[in-house]
């Protein structure tokens, strides 16, 4: 029977990193991975062909990342089918990629689903054999799978989830987007560069609540201004596919999608994307065997070292909760195998960063006002718009701004929170910045090369000291 130091079930960006990472350590490491190829929801139906799609749009819209008044697109120049067929080819490179690095670092690559059989025991069905086998330790990295409610009737093609999107196989004209959360706004500002009417359902007051207020109002605003509209303190209640008579088209007729929202309004669209909720894919690990229980939405707990209540099962990624980031996970991975076979790992995940990647972009790190306000931390703000820096120029981004947050007292840096063309890029000097516990005067100081977006940070800095000296 095979038997290894670590197995780690799910080959996405937590359970990559952690497997190199023992591998690294002299450990004989064995991966499963229950889809086809290895890369997990991250590379197959999550992260990268998100953004896979974002920056294929972004390409054939003009190559601008800011949102440009909508009406400038031509739908019958820009086909579906070229831009997913752009994504696939994205995915099939890191695919080639995340495999090499596997091999290249000695961890074996098991296919099939794998479970818990014994305490130190895991079957793994494949397509047309099974495996059994023993390890040492545990890491489940198996990431989340879609809510679907019993209520809705997914049906893959008009009523869909995040995971349907690359098959989809015609432009639709209208969409609804259910949820405004980070996946729902990504796909509601995607499809609406497209020139997509999209009208977006959030339950909370705006849309990506957790922002800072002033990054999530100018989101808001821009997202408006290209014609989204947004149902805001809404629900969805039901959900249905009608047909409906088609206007000039000789008796002709299409299928649409009804949506009733709590307040007894309905709305229609010709696909509805349901972006509410991910449940964690522990459901087939059969985790009684190793006396674990996931709550209800299938997320373990875990402690400082990604260790569950089971001393030899470790757990990383979306299956533990927020973050739920790909960059987050790859860190928890390293972590979780070094703290687990004694290697030196530090971590700060209190300087985590956080990418958004609508259009355009967002990106933070650190606390924003209303959290510094809350724990009665006297904090000052500093601000630079691209549309006063060079570059913001030369690239046509008037819409961006970064943001620093900024201690009265000591000067600390608390928050970057940045919005527009490379937003998720710039954010790692202000991270770098206050990780070596720098003042705002390090960017007053310090020169930038001229012309660069990275220039908003001295602007700010000066902004934001103006502001504490009067």
């Amino acid at each position: 029977m095979l038997h290894f130091d670590l197995c780690v079930i799910g080959s996405g960006p937590g359970g990559q990193k952690a497997a190199i990472q023992a591998s690294k350590l002299g450990r004989k490491v064995c991966v499963i991975e229950r889809m086809e190829s290895v890369g997990g929801v991250a590379i197959h139906t999550g992260t990268i062909p998100s953004k896979a799609l974002r920056e294929a749009v972004v390409q054939a819209t003009g190559g601008m990342d800011p949102l440009s008044a909508r009406g400038d697109v031509s739908l019958g120049r820009i086909t579906l089918e070229s831009i997913i067929s752009s994504c696939q080819r994205i995915i099939a490179t890191e695919i080639a990629i995340v495999k090499t690095q596997l091999e290249r670092n000695g961890v074996r690559v098991i296919s099939g689903s794998g479970k818990f059989v014994g305490p130190n025991r895991v079957t793994i069905q494949g397509t047309t054999s099974r495996v059994t086998l023993t390890a040492d330790k545990f890491i489940l990295a198996v990431g989340t799978v879609p809510a679907k409610p019993a209520s809705i009737p997914f049906d893959g093609r008009r009523i869909i989830t995040s995971d349907d999107l690359l098959a989809m196989t015609k432009m639709p004209r209208s969409m609804i987007v259910i949820g405004g959360g980070v996946i729902g706004t990504e796909f509601a500002s995607i499809f609406a560069k497209l020139g997509v009417r999209v009208t977006i359902v959030e339950r909370a007051d705006r849309i990506l609540s957790f922002l800072d207020a002033q990054i999530g109002e100018a989101l808001q605003y821009h997202l408006r201004d290209i014609g989204m509209t947004m149902r805001l303190g809404e629900e969805l209640k039901k959900a249905c596919v009608i047909t409906e008579d088609q206007k000039g088209s000789k008796g002709r007729k299409r299928m649409l999608v009804e949506a009733t929202l709590s307040s007894g309004k309905s709305i229609h669209g010709d696909i509805l994307l349901y972006c509410l909720g991910r449940q964690g894919a522990t459901g087939d690990l059969n985790l009684a065997e190793v006396d674990l229980m996931a709550d209800a939405r299938g997320r373990l707990k875990v402690n400082a070292d990604y260790q569950t209540e089971n001393p030899n099962v470790y757990a990383v990624g979306d299956v533990i909760g927020f973050p739920s980031l790909a960059s987050t996970s790859m860190d928890q991975g390293r972590v979780a195998a070094c703290r687990m076979f004694g290697g030196p790992a530090v971590s700060s995940p209190q300087l985590f960063p956080y990418g958004i990647y609508s259009i355009p972009e967002i990106s933070l790190v650190g606390k924003n006002e209303e959290q510094l306000t809350t724990k009665g931390i006297p904090f000052e703000s500093g601000m630079a718009r691209y549309r006063e820096i060079a570059r913001g120029q030369l690239i046509g981004d008037h819409v961006g701004l970064l943001k620093l947050l900024i201690h009265q007292q000591t000067h600390e840096i608390l928050g970057v929170h940045t919005f527009g063309t490379g937003a998720t890029e710039l954010i790692h000097i202000g991270q770098a910045v206050m990780a070596l516990g720098g003042t705002v005067e390090y960017f007053v100081n310090t020169a930038f090369n001229y012309p660069t977006l990275a220039e908003c940070y001295k602007v700010a800095a000066l902004d934001g000291l103006n502001k504490l000296q009067r």
